[in-house]
């Protein structure tokens, strides 16, 4: 079973930036895509943005203009690149391969002045 690692998470300003990776363990887009949820304490985990096989995207309507998700064929990598942080944006964010396929361990990200 592929193994998912996040990581690049951490406490930010409002306004600010951060960038989470997602490593795999072996080969995975010739085969999946992937995904990027969150959850936030006491609500229910929901899809940030995915990424297909093809190469197809999708945004939450929550993050789109200031999120971007990427991947690095090479180094089995996806990344979510996340700018202008919300406080709303505060949850743990996890990485899923699609469909049906492994979840990352999570990584936080916490949006405090």
């Amino acid at each position: 079973q592929v193994q998912l690692v996040e990581s690049g998470g951490g406490l930010v300003q409002p306004g600010g930036s951060l960038r989470l990776s997602c490593a795999a363990s072996g080969s995975i887009f010739s085969t999946y895509g992937m995904g990027w949820y969150r959850q936030a304490p006491g609500k229910q985990r929901t899809v940030v943005a995915t990424l297909t096989r093809g190469g197809s995207i999708y945004y939450a309507d929550s993050v789109k203009g200031r999120f971007t998700i990427a991947r690095d064929n090479v180094k089995n990598t996806v990344y979510l690149q996340m700018n202008s942080l919300k406080p709303e944006d505060t949850a743990v964010y996890y990485c899923h391969l699609l469909p049906g396929g492994s979840w990352g361990q999570g990584t936080q990200v916490t949006v405090s002045s």
